[in-house]
Formats: structure tokens, C-alpha cells, sequence
């Protein structure tokens, strides 16, 4: 504190030691001052540090926890069946009330029935399917009238249809060749024992077909098959079944061989992989299934889809680079760093030309605005459902009409998220979740821009994702036995259902009729065999079979 002028001494060297004093408080308050403003700025930064840190980590958890009980694919399945469950049991319930309610109308002459507080009128039904076989079931009339005992002429019947269905039936073929003896030279004649699908032919190519179908579509592990059929009267043992799907799949291989060649003649390409488990020693160890997908439908393509499976027992780089050894066209797939040797300028045959899915990267945005409500986020989903909702306005047109529409119609949308993606992200901190989402689009932005100078590519890998989904419907299923042939095997099955699917073909029916043919099939002519070439078979023809 300075003292009064009154209180200053006259005395100079009074005077200089005064302010030479000062000067020293001074000083040391102002260390001190500084001191405390640096301490507190060191707090505030450790407290800023941990908010983010606590920020970071609660996103980590709801992420997390957004996984294991949000909207996954397989959350929503579990609460769809559950509401369907609900509706069903509602309109079991409504069923049974409306039955009493119907008894007393009719009782009483009425049209309509009164349910509670609405009226119900009686229910329009749909005709059953007229292709079902029908047989006519007629109730004997009075032999005369009822009321006279005079004569009675028809004047003509009502129909009642009612829907009914046979229990599977079981039989045995007994394949007879009958032997003959010529009465000249003594010489025995019988003809030649027919192809059988599998060795010994135990089994029918229906029955066989059921069994594949039953395994890798409906996801029934053969055990379980097995004890469905001993309660129908038919003991077939696991191993057999296991025997019967081995040989089954040799039987079918070159089929397989002849689409994945197909596929692999595509212009452009769908692929992905997804997990399974496989039952090695003494654990469970996981393994790969990865699918690769021929669909030209979205630019108008005429040649049918089609998609080919692969197993591997792990997810290295090698794998994709084996199975597309000798590809060179374009690749939509997500940011998977084993396919990086595709795209390799100098790679033989060819490099592979990438296109990114534009699906996985609004993904990342869609749970940042949906767990830690980010607006950045929330935007950045906005602006690419535009591009999305624009693309989907010309699914279906030409090569040559989508590129048009794509570069006037979507590629300013595309520019304009890219300049506000850039402007954004060199305002946040690399820790930053949503710039790690950023990060992901604007490092690839070649591949996820090149849709626009490409009529054949697609926005979304959304084609392979769709062929892996039911192989993760049947994953607890996937348990092979201490061996990777299981997995192969499946994966050569599922091509082959995969495709009929995407033909429109009933996959059970389709391999029970190749089953029948194929071992006596002209090598040459495999092709006829394929799903878009094939015809189902006239019920004349299955019988004579």
C-alpha cells in the first residue's frame, strides 16, 4: 500500500530504499499472482481433460450398450416378433369373440354382427390359390321333397372351399430292371442301373434336397432334422444325414464352379464377409464367410443375379486377392484394408476399381446423433438421405440415364457435403467422434465419389449385406466338426440358395429337380442346370421321374 505524501521522508536515500521496497512487493506479488493464475489454468485444463475424457467414455458406453440392446437388425427382429406375437394373440382373441357373436346373429336372421362398440361386418376373403389340385367333396341331397315327397330337379350348387393340407408322405421307389435271356445265343440283356444323385442311392434327390435346404435355409441343424423325422416314422441316423450332405455337395460342386465363374465375369461386383464360428480343439474358434454378388438390376441389366460364397478360417488379405485372382473390374465393398492390394495400380490382371458404400459411413453418422445427439451428426445424416433419396428416383434406369440424372441431380449435393465436411472437421480435435466419421469419408473421397462418373455403380453395398443376413439368422447353427471342409461346404450351399432366391425360384424344388438331373447331364451343358434357365419340371414329368 502506498503511504500519504505527508508521510514521505525528505531524506533521498530514505526515499530510494521506500521504493526499492515496493518495487519488491510488488514483484512478489505479482509472482504470486501469477503463480495462482497459472495454477488455476492447469486445474481447468485437467478439468476440461476429464469432461472430455467422461464425454468420451459415456459415448463409448452407450455405444456399446446401443450394440448389445439398441436398434440392431437382430434387436429389431426380437421386438417385430414380439408385436406380431401380440397381434396375433389380439386377433386370435377377436376371432373367438366374433364366433359367439356370430352364432347369435344368425340365430336372429342378422347380416351384420355388433361387436362391442363397432360394428363387424363379415370378412371379405381372398380366393385360395386357384394352382392348388381341388377335390370335390358332395353332400348328398334328399331323394325327394322335404316337404311334399315330390320330385326334385337341380337348379344348381353353392361352393364352399376350405383349405386343407397332407401330411409329408414317406415312400420307397424300387428301381426294377428286369433281366432277359435270348432263347438263341443264351445271351442275358438288362438295362443300365439309372444316375443316382449320391453313391448307392439311398436317397432321393427330393429327400435330399430337403435335407440341404432344411440345414443352410432354415437353419436346422441335422439333429434336429433327424428327430423330426423318427417322430414320422423314418430313422435316419445324424451321421447319416452329415454322409448324405457331404456327397450331395460333391454331386453339386460343378454346378457351383460354373457360377462363381459367372459371377466373377460381372462388370461390377458386391462384396463383403461376415463372421462364424467354427468348432476347433477344444474351443470355438471364428471364421469367415464372405460373399461376392453379381446384381446388374439397379442400371437395368439383363443378365440374372447371382452370388457365390467363400469360407475362410480367418480374415486375412489373402483371401479376397484369391478369390478375385483373376478380376479386374469394380469392387463395391466397405473400407476393409484386406482389399487394398486390389486397387494396387501395377496388381495383374488388373487393378480393381473401388467404389465405397455410402451406407457404412451414414451408419456412423446415424448413431452419433442418435446416442450422444450430436447436431453435427444429425446434419451430416441429412445431408447424405438427400443424396440417398435423390438415387433412389432413378433405381432401375440405364447406365446412361442415371449418369445423366446423377450429374445434374446429385452431384452438387455431393460437392456441397464434401466443402461443408472439410470446413467442419478443421474445427475439431481428432479425438473428435464425429470427425473420426468424417475421417472415414474424406480419406476414401475418390471412391466414394466415383458413383458419379459410373452409371453401373451402386450408392450402397446394400446387395452383399443382404446375402450375409441370412447366414447370420443361422449363425448358432455354425458349428463344423473340428474341421474347415464344414465351412466350405456350407459356403458352396449357399451359393447355390443365395441364387435361386434372387431368381424368384423355390431353392427346394430347383435342387431336388438338379439332383435328379445332374449325373446325367452332358458336362458342356451345365449352364441349362442354372436358376434363370431353369423350368420347373410338369407334375406329369416329376411322377414319370
Amino acid at each position: 500500500m502506498t503511504p500519504p505524501l505527508d508521510d514521505l521522508p525528505d531524506n533521498i536515500e530514505a526515499l530510494k530504499a521506500m521504493l526499492l521496497a515496493e518495487r519488491t512487493v510488488s514483484k512478489m506479488e505479482r509472482d504470486a499472482r501469477l503463480k495462482a493464475e497459472t495454477e488455476v489454468a492447469l486445474a481447468a485444463a485437467r478439468v476440461s481433460s476429464a469432461e472430455a475424457m467422461i464425454e468420451h467414455l459415456k459415448l463409448l458406453i452407450a455405444k456399446f450398450n446401443r450394440e448389445r440392446f439398441g436398434q440392431s437388425s437382430e434387436r429389431s427382429r426380437q421386438i417385430l416378433d414380439q408385436l406380431e406375437l401380440q397381434l396375433e394373440e389380439l386377433q386370435t382373441g377377436a376371432a373367438e369373440d366374433e364366433k359367439a357373436a356370430v352364432v347369435a346373429a344368425a340365430v336372429a336372421g342378422q347380416d351384420e354382427t355388433v361387436v362391442q362398440s363397432f360394428r363387424r361386418r363379415k370378412p371379405i376373403r381372398a380366393p385360395l390359390p386357384e394352382h392348388l389340385p381341388r377335390e370335390r367333396v358332395v353332400i348328398p341331397g334328399p331323394c325327394s321333397c322335404p316337404a311334399c315327397g315330390g320330385k326334385l330337379s337341380k337348379l344348381g350348387e353353392d361352393i364352399t372351399e376350405t383349405l386343407e393340407v397332407v401330411p409329408r408322405q414317406w415312400k420307397v421307389i424300387q428301381h426294377v430292371r428286369e433281366k432277359f435271356s435270348c432263347r438263341d445265343c443264351e445271351k442275358i440283356t438288362q438295362p443300365p442301373a439309372p444316375f443316382h444323385p449320391i453313391a448307392r442311392g439311398r436317397a432321393g434327390p427330393g429327400l435330399l434336397a430337403m435335407i440341404l435346404y432344411g440345414k443352410f435355409g432354415l437353419h436346422q441343424p441335422l439333429h434336429r432334422q433327424s428327430e423330426v423325422y423318427a417322430r414320422e416314422g423314418v430313422n435316419l441316423d445324424d451321421s447319416t444325414l452329415a454322409d448324405w450332405v457331404g456327397s450331395a455337395t460333391a454331386t453339386l460342386m460343378p454346378l457351383i464352379e460354373v457360377m462363381r465363374a459367372y459371377v466373377l465375369r460381372a462388370a461390377r461386383l458386391h462384396g463383403d464377409d461376415t463372421t462364424v464360428p467354427v468348432l476347433a480343439k477344444g474351443k470355438t474358434a471364428t471364421g469367415r464367410i464372405w460373399t461376392y454378388v453379381r446384381d446388374d438390376r439397379p442400371f437395368g441389366g439383363k443378365d440374372p443375379p447371382a452370388a457365390i460364397f467363400f469360407y475362410s478360417r480367418d480374415r486375412s488379405g489373402q483371401h479376397p486377392n484369391r478369390h478375385l485372382a483373376d478380376y479386374a473390374g469394380i469392387l463395391q465393398a466397405d473400407a476393409y484394408a484386406g482389399f487394398n492390394d486390389l486397387y494396387l495400380p501395377g496388381r495383374k490382371p488388373g487393378p480393381v476399381t473401388e467404389a465405397a458404400c455410402w451406407s457404412h459411413s451414414r451408419r456412423k453418422f446415424f448413431v452419433l446423433a442418435d446416442v450422444a445427439k450430436s447436431p453435427m451428426a444429425l446434419e451430416a445424416v441429412r445431408r447424405i438421405d438427400a443424396i440417398f433419396a435423390s438415387e433412389r428416383e432413378i433405381n432401375g434406369r440405364s447406365a446412361a440415364e442415371r449418369l445423366a440424372a446423377r450429374q445434374d441431380l446429385i452431384a452438387p449435393l455431393v460437392t456441397e457435403l464434401e466443402r461443408w465436411m472439410r470446413a467442419e472437421r478443421a474445427k475439431l480435435s481428432r479425438h473428435n467422434e464425429v470427425a473420426k466419421a468424417m475421417d472415414y469419408m474424406l480419406k476414401r473421397w475418390p471412391a466414394f465419389a466415383r458413383f458419379l462418373g459410373d452409371g453401373r455403380i451402386c450408392l450402397s453395398n446394400n446387395a452383399a449385406e443382404r446375402e450375409l443376413r441370412a447366414v447370420a439368422v443361422g449363425r448358432r447353427n455354425w458349428t463344423f466338426a473340428g474341421s474347415d471342409r464344414g465351412g466350405e461346404r456350407a459356403a458352396a450351399i449357399y451359393t447355390l440358395i443365395a441364387t435361386a432366391k434372387l431368381n424368384d425360384l423355390d431353392p427346394q424344388a430347383w435342387l431336388a429337380d438338379v439332383l435328379r438331373r445332374i449325373n446325367d447331364h452332358p458336362a458342356s451343358r451345365l449352364d441349362e442346370l442354372l436358376p434363370w434357365n431353369w423350368r420347373k419340371p410338369e407334375p406329369a414329368a416329376e411322377q414319370a421321374a
